[in-house]
């Protein structure tokens, strides 16, 4: 199959329509609008390139000045889905795109037609992937596999067209937009057929990556408090547990909610799941850094922590009870104070394991419980002994 012009335009229309097919499906799927924006430019190319075939019958000004201002659409539309895709607010100036393209109908036609129009639109097209790249830097943090790809594809397509931009000022060069003639527009179609494919790809890997991460968190945690779960607190307590030593104690504390059922019988499971929702949210205030809080399910909660004291046990868990029973007050009337009751233990000896260690914590919470509720139960390991508040 010769490389000639129709050949490129036609695999792009195809490749494109593809592409624009494909995202159109994932974002009904996963309603990621950075999706919707990338069909719409890979759709926008397509038709772009079939108005371009229309050169060949005469028909310039749909052939050249709307199939290239489309081209300039479509990459305006990857940036906005970069923007998106990277929760950064573009300045509405980047809409003067549009009204760049559209004085150069002002312009009289001319043998220096084709490069002014060259030029035009390949400075646009470059600055738009040039700063679509540029959102994709990491700032800090490390880019999926995809994202790094994508930024690195659309750096090297807009620095492309910033020799296009160049090529188009240099005397004596042959750019014929009428009739495809020029090697730098040969050059042009061949990059442009590749460049789809590539962001295409990047594109789908850069989503596909963030849908896996994201279904990763979600069975990660509890699906109304946002806490970890119990299996999430299995795998990552291990590595809390591991740096327990004399010198750097653990603890864990677990926390129950007293006369829970009174406000759903009363209120609601609304109210009810409104209380673990607070509650949830204290814990998550008051969270010492490098420390696991996971919801195990019902009304009862569990706290990690690492480099523990039995003082800062006790003052954790009493800034918890204070606060929720303040709030619980505020929020519901019940025949019986709504309060928390904790157990704790602290210990300096990585458990056997966490199952072993929440069973030493229950056997604390029910000591708590049978004390009368809204108290904390701590059993110090490390010197065999406990307290009571």
């Amino acid at each position: 199959m010769a490389l000639d012009p129709p050949t490129m335009l036609t695999l792009s229309v195809a490749l494109a329509a593809a592409a624009s097919l494909y995202l159109a499906i994932e974002w009904r799927s996963i309603r990621e609008p950075s999706l919707l924006f990338w069909s719409a430019g890979f759709a926008t190319i397509s038709i772009g390139s079939t108005l371009a075939l229309l050169r060949i019958s005469g028909l310039l000004l749909i052939g050249i000045w709307f199939a290239n201002g489309l081209l300039v659409l479509a990459h305006w539309l990857f940036l906005m889905g970069v923007a998106r895709f990277t929760q950064k607010r573009l300045s509405p100036a980047w809409y003067l795109v549009f009204a760049a393209w559209g004085a150069l109908l002002l312009l009289p036609e001319g043998p220096w037609w084709s490069k002014v129009m060259m030029l035009a639109n390949s400075l646009l097209v470059a600055v738009l992937t040039l700063r679509a790249s540029l959102l994709l830097r990491p700032h800090g943090k490390s880019l999926s596999v995809g994202a790094g790809q994508l930024r690195y594809v659309l750096l090297a397509h807009g620095l492309f067209y910033l020799v296009k931009t160049l090529v188009a000022v240099v005397p004596g060069t042959l750019v014929n937009l009428a009739a495809f003639q020029g090697e730098i527009i040969q050059i042009s179609l061949v990059e442009g057929t590749m460049a789809i494919m590539l962001i295409a790809l990047s594109m789908t890997g850069t989503e596909r990556h963030r849908r896996e991460a994201r279904i990763a968190r979600l069975a990660a945690r509890d699906p109304l408090t946002a806490l970890y779960n119990r299996r999430a607190l299995e795998v990552r307590a291990p590595r809390l547990l591991e740096g327990v030593s004399s010198s750097r104690p653990g603890a864990l504390l677990l926390i129950d909610i007293d006369n829970f059922k009174g406000v759903n019988d009363l209120h609601g499971h609304a109210a009810g799941d409104r209380l673990l929702i607070t509650l949830s949210e204290m814990i998550r205030t008051h969270l010492p850094e490098g420390a696991l809080a996971a919801r195990l399910g019902g009304d009862e909660f569990v706290i990690l922590l690492s480099n523990a004291s039995g003082e800062r046990v006790m003052t954790l868990a009493t800034a918890l009870r204070e606060q929720f029973q303040q709030a619980a007050a505020q929020a519901f009337t019940t025949p019986e104070a709504v309060t928390l009751s904790v157990g704790a233990t602290l210990f300096d000896q990585p458990p056997a394991s966490l199952a072993a260690l929440i069973e030493q914590g229950d056997a604390a919470l029910y000591d708590s419980k049978r004390g009368g509720r809204d108290s904390i139960r701590l059993v110090d390991r490390t010197f065999l002994n406990s307290v009571s508040c």
